[in-house]
């Protein structure tokens, strides 16, 4: 994974998932709803413009993302 996730993007990712972490504000929690509905051209184009966040989904499916995600959260990684 070549962009960096920031703790912020891992918080929002990981509470929008039911992991933990803090709430977003009200224009992120939209866009973290729209990436559950996107079909692959569309998350392609989210992740254009908010890389981090589409680094965090990634790393979240990996085997162990979620407990990587929350180190990266606690500005642990």
């Amino acid at each position: 994974m070549s962009t960096q996730i920031t703790d912020t993007a891992a918080n929002h990712v990981l509470i929008h998932t039911g992991h933990g972490g803090y709430p977003a504000g009200s224009f992120t929690t939209a866009l973290l709803r729209a990436w559950e509905q996107a079909d692959y051209a569309n998350a392609a184009r989210l992740a254009a413009g908010w890389p981090d966040y589409a680094a965090a989904f990634e790393l979240l499916a990996e085997h162990g993302g979620v407990d990587r995600l929350k180190a990266i959260a606690r500005g642990a990684a």
